[in-house]
């Protein structure tokens, strides 16, 4: 009898999992309450991912502007106003967002990445507590000195806590901790991608500028000085090599090292109207730095004598320092050299903002009114558009979901990257525009070209902006050659 009553209580929460197609002439039914008839499906197809079943609440035919930001304030930059009508992001608090699921995907695209280059180089990830003791952060003055910005909390014995904004003294100290390390360890790079948190005293622009952001923050230890700003030149490099791949053009320019110290450092700008970082560029050789750190008013290069120095806003998206021994002196964070005498290490600090290089990306390659992806980061890679249901063609709509799985199935780079928009209650204009809006790097329609002799498929290129039509044969090559990650 529980058997029973078991199996029936499971049987109510199918309607919320992916649907098995095994009948033919089977009627899918999404979220929308509207219906999708497909062709006979063979038993052990995977079922194709439904638009209408993705929780990707989405505005995007509403003439109304979403929520505003955190409650208060307003839509203020064009990747906030896309990441938000597109159903990528959702207010909570000021300068706080939930992310949603196809936010997510793109995230978790990007720190594969991350983790690619970082380990490429040696890193070697973990994970630190977001909760951070004031006494570590007293050793090391930065307590007053980061003043309101830091969130501050005590637990119920009294102990003050931070919410890390950062975590060089965390680190330091579990390096520290570990008495017998040797030279011959080094250098030692440690990086995580955690949430931090920093006290806005005006968030705005989405996630350009929150209070809880994701970011990548890597900790290197090195023998000497030189051996450390080696290090710092392969943190730099495989930065460049980051954002190459995601075809961001980012300048690396000479910046202030700011309340984390050190002495040297540089921030990776992309250049954007809405940046909110002043960048002098010389237009001659490869100089540019933050405004920050030159003279008020000075347009003659300092690395060369013959350029101008021009300026331009930025984005900032990475901050590279090299901070000596600054934090491992405090901390007693040593390694025994060949000698076996304790010696001192030489620190580097690397920062990337996750959540902000997704934004900054939008912000930066996509228009008023359509998300542009860097390709690598889209959600999902393909998305095919099924006929309207009660047209003339309807009967292709198992076509489409056939297509789907074979996509899935028959190329590898593109298992879980496609997606089939059911919502055949709507036109294949109206849906067109939704996927170009939230920037599908490919969408396929199948039109009444897919039921000729040798059909033909209609095919968006969201990054060349070409379409084109393609056989079946020519779709898999095309699709075949998409780079995923």
């Amino acid at each position: 009898m529980m058997d029973a009553v078991l199996w029936q209580c499971w049987r109510r929460l199918l309607p919320c999992q992916p649907r098995v197609l095994t009948q033919p002439k089977r009627v899918l039914s999404g979220f929308t309450g509207q219906t999708l008839r497909v062709g006979t499906a063979r038993s052990n197809h995977t079922p194709p991912l439904l638009v209408s079943r993705l929780f990707q609440p989405s505005n995007l035919r509403e003439m109304k502007e979403p929520g505003p930001e955190g409650q208060a304030g307003e839509m203020t930059c064009r990747s906030q106003k896309l990441m938000m009508k597109g159903g990528l992001i959702y207010p909570s608090n000021p300068g706080c967002y939930y992310y949603l699921p196809a936010m997510v995907r793109s995230m978790e695209k990007l720190v594969r990445l991350i983790d690619q280059e970082m380990q490429g180089i040696g890193g070697q990830k973990l994970d630190m507590p977001s909760l951070c003791s004031a006494e570590l952060w007293q050793r090391s003055e930065r307590w007053d000195l980061m003043g309101k910005e830091l969130f501050r909390l005590r637990d119920r014995h009294g102990a003050e806590y931070c919410l890390g904004p950062t975590h060089e003294e965390a680190v330091t100290e579990l390096l520290a901790s570990q008495g017998n390390l040797s030279y011959r360890q080094l250098p030692l790079l440690l990086y995580q991608v955690t949430r931090k948190f920093r006290d806005e005293p005006k968030p705005r622009f989405g996630l350009l500028r929150g209070r809880e952001f994701y970011m990548k923050d890597m900790y290197s230890f090195d023998i000497s000085e030189e051996a450390a700003l080696i290090t710092y030149q392969a943190v730099c490099q495989a930065y460049n090599r980051l954002f190459s791949r995601l075809g961001l053009h980012c300048v690396q320019v000479q910046a202030d090292t700011g309340n984390i110290g050190g002495r040297l450092s540089h921030e990776f700008q992309l250049l954007a109207d809405i940046g909110e970082d002043r960048l002098m560029v010389c237009g001659n050789c490869a100089f540019s730095a933050n405004a920050e750190t030159i003279e008020p008013g000075q347009t003659d290069c300092p690395q060369c004598s013959r350029g101008t120095l021009t300026e331009s806003k930025g984005i900032e998206v990475g901050h590279t320092f090299y901070l000596g021994t600054k934090y491992s002196h405090i901390f007693n964070a040593t390694y025994n050299n060949s000698q076996n005498k304790p010696v001192v290490a030489e620190m580097g600090c690397f920062g990337l903002g996750v959540t902000r290089i997704l934004a900054a990306a939008i912000e930066v390659l996509s228009s008023e009114d359509a998300i542009r992806w860097p390709s690598l980061l889209a959600p999902y890679q393909v998305c095919v558009l099924p006929p309207k249901s009660g047209s003339k063609t309807a009967e292709l709509a198992g076509v489409a979901e056939e297509l789907c799985h074979s996509l899935g199935e028959s190329l590898q780079n593109l298992k879980g990257e496609v997606v089939l928009d059911d919502r055949t209650q709507l036109t294949i204009g109206k849906r067109l525009k939704d996927a170009i809006r939230l920037g599908y790097p490919y969408v396929i329609v199948v039109g009444k070209s897919a039921a000729d002799e040798q059909p033909q498929f209609e095919v968006l290129c969201q990054q060349s902006g070409e379409t084109v039509f393609l056989s079946r044969e020519g779709l898999m090559d095309l699709l075949g050659n998409a780079e995923t990650v």
